[in-house]
């Protein structure tokens, strides 16, 4: 999913949709992603108040992903040893 401004509402659809697929009340998803209930509403409702480092801990806490792209950053620098090793 693309977020934007545009598109913040969806995003706090889709994040109670995942919740409650996994059958988790909101105590327990603050429970599992060591966040307050209250932020677990507010992420539900309007993500635009929420900080991005709790928002991380919820995302990655529901075991969904995050990918960033079109960082401006040499290829070469990212990757790991093992991944340069011939």
């Amino acid at each position: 999913m693309l977020i934007s401004s545009d598109t913040l509402k969806l995003f706090s659809q889709q994040l109670l949709q995942e919740r409650r697929r996994q059958g988790l009340t909101r105590a327990q998803a603050a429970g599992i992603c060591n966040v307050s209930e209250s932020f677990i509403r507010d992420a539900e409702s309007d993500p635009s108040r929420c900080s991005l480092s709790l928002m991380l801990q919820l995302i990655l806490g529901l075991g969904l992903r995050v990918n960033i792209e079109g960082w401006s950053v040499d290829e070469t620098a990212s990757k790991t040893t093992a991944e340069r090793a011939p």
